[in-house]
């Protein structure tokens, strides 16, 4: 007999699934309590999950998936079709690439600015946007973060870009986070110039990284025959720094950028704070339209009216069009890094777009969805995870997603951080009651503890821990965890013996002899007793003679006396053959 063909979208709620399968809600629910999941009628499954729920129930089922076009991600470049009016527009430049390799330097030579010097430890910690002029045309550039706690801005900032910038130290060559930007700059289908920097030092080997990029990565020098533009440069001699604005615009070219101006502008969040005085302050990339100011913004959940219009330089702006970066301030709350925004013509309609993605956002939180690598994890999980609460403050949004991020990923199969508030400003006198309630840890990213909050932190005895540079958190994270973990039981092989003699036996002691056949003994080790290959009993080594003399230590080929500490009466008989070892409790590191 056929199996009944069921076809379901990609997500489908329990009560859904219940429904389609004819089985009763119950039924379905207690299959997924069954497996750890505390399901409710209205929470949403994948396909996966699904199919593993059929499989466990035993239905005569078998499931399709329905084909559906899935939404555009917020951080996805919208594809909107041209008009026979669009302009030519600024290439949008990220410059990407392993910490410490120098691209902020670069940007600093390029701009003609300090930029580096402002930051904590000398790394990037934001997206920061920039834009400049090279034979009368204009470039943004998009300095991305090279720390591994920044995947997520690495991965939006490709997501933006026309062109990639993939900045290499000749002296160290390809390096992980090297390797996470050209992945992250080939999905997006930018494309990549590579700026071999620092060639000024005298270790420095091009060579080398264009061996590295040729061989792993597929990105062959055109000198080598190959398509991908390489440039030489050095951001501390601005040797051939022209000739990379050259290769960029060229690039660029090929792609004929253009956009439409007289549309209603949209384009992405890439940074959002809090300023005493000025609200809500919003650093926004263009990418299609013109944002005035006066017009009315929708950016995720939030909307406004833009109160003022600034360049990356905090300077005026009459208006911003396609890949420019502009700041702006009027939102009547933060918008999420990563939103997408929104011209819209009036107030009424602008605050219905927010309400409406208000909602939208709402009914995912409480309809949390369950991936089949989750229920696979909890159908295979053995043991009780312990719970770390804690408080995440940042100075901005990207760099709260970042840390959440990367906090996350230090759980193990023990330890479970739950992030039980977060936000952007200083941390407040709330984060610390609500910390005392739920015994969190308040970590705060480029924040200020004030006094007032301060003193109140001590008397709730709430541990807050501030920060200015990311890895430096995310260690102490790691070193708060690691105090949690229960330490682990090592056992390690000292020495074997077969026992040639027994002289006394009581209730908790025998006296015996024996040769030592392997390695050594020593008092306070422990033994497993095996008559004819079966352990019988586990005892303690009290004390150790030699030639009826007190021995710290009896080594391979020796006789010795053992005085041993059982528990109970046991019987040793001569031929028992006895494993010495030690038993350690190992404090253990994620």
């Amino acid at each position: 007999m056929a199996k009944k063909k069921l076809v379901i979208a990609d997500m489908i709620t329990v009560g859904e699934l219940a429904a389609q399968l004819d089985l009763p809600l119950t039924k379905l629910i207690g299959e997924l309590f069954k497996n750890g999941i505390m399901a409710t009628v209205n929470q949403r499954i994948d396909f996966e999950t699904a199919l593993i729920i059929v499989e466990e129930l035993g239905l005569d089922v078998e499931l399709e998936k329905k084909d559906s076009t899935s939404m555009m991600s917020p951080s996805t470049r919208s594809e909107r079709a041209l008009s026979d009016k669009a302009q030519k527009r600024p290439p949008i430049v990220a410059v990407m690439g392993h910490v410490d390799h120098g691209k902020t330097s670069l940007l600093d030579a390029v701009l003609d600015t300090k930029v580096v010097s402002g930051e904590a430890g000398g790394i990037t910690q934001h997206i920061a946007a920039y834009q400049t002029t090279y034979n009368g045309r204009s470039i943004t550039l998009l300095d991305t973060p090279g720390h591994e706690a920044f995947s997520a801005l690495r991965q939006h900032g490709a997501a933006l870009t026309d062109v990639v910038v993939i900045v290499i130290a000749a002296d160290d060559g390809v390096k992980p986070q090297t390797i996470e930007a050209i992945k992250f700059a080939q999905q997006a289908n930018a494309k990549i110039v590579v700026a071999i920097n620092k060639v000024d030092k005298p270790e420095a080997d091009t060579n080398r990284v264009k061996t590295q990029l040729a061989t792993d990565y597929k990105l062959v020098p055109e000198e080598w025959g190959g398509d991908t533009v390489m440039v030489e440069v050095s951001a501390k001699t601005k040797e051939n720094l022209d000739k990379l604005l050259e290769l960029v615009l060229l690039v660029s070219d090929l792609e004929e950028l253009k956009a439409d101006t007289d549309i209603p502008a949209e384009g992405l969040v890439i940074e959002s704070h809090m300023e005493q005085g000025r609200g809500a302050v919003v650093s926004l990339l263009v990418e299609q339209g013109l944002i005035n100011q006066g017009n009315y913004i929708v950016a995720g959940n939030s909307y406004g009216k833009v109160r003022t219009l600034l360049n990356f330089a905090g300077q005026p702006l009459k208006e911003a069009g396609p890949s420019t970066p502009a700041t702006v301030t009027g939102f009547k709350e933060l918008p999420q890094f990563g939103d997408r925004f929104s011209i819209y013509a009036n107030e009424k309609t602008a605050r219905q777009a927010a309400e409406t993605h208000r909602l939208q956002h709402k009914q995912d939180v409480q309809a949390t969805n369950i991936s089949s690598t989750e229920l696979l994890s909890m159908m295979t999980k053995r043991r009780e995870k312990q719970l770390v609460n804690i408080i995440v403050k940042a100075d901005v949004q990207g760099s709260l997603t970042s840390v959440t991020d990367a906090l996350r990923l230090l759980e193990s199969n023990e330890l479970a951080l739950r992030v039980i508030g977060s936000g952007v400003g200083n941390i407040s006198e709330n984060d610390i009651r609500l910390a005392a309630s739920s015994e969190a840890v308040v970590y705060g990213f480029n924040v200020q503890l004030p006094p007032a909050v301060k003193r109140l932190a001590w008397q709730e005895k709430v541990s807050v821990r501030i920060f200015k540079i990311i890895y430096e958190l995310i260690d102490d994270a790691k070193a708060v965890l690691t105090e949690l973990l229960s330490p682990e039981v090592v056992e390690t092989e000292v020495g074997k013996l077969v026992i040639k003699g027994v002289f006394r036996v009581t209730k908790e002691e025998v006296i015996c002899g024996g040769e030592v056949t392997k390695g050594k003994i020593m008092p306070g080790l422990l033994a497993r007793v095996f008559r004819n290959k079966e352990q019988i009993a586990e005892v303690e080594v009290k004390g150790v003679q030699r030639e009826r003399q007190e021995a710290k230590e009896v080594f391979e080929g020796e006789m010795c006396g053992l005085q041993l500490k059982t528990q109970g009466r046991l019987n040793v008989e001569e031929g028992d053959k006895f494993e010495f070892f030690k038993r350690e409790l190992v404090k253990r590191t994620l």
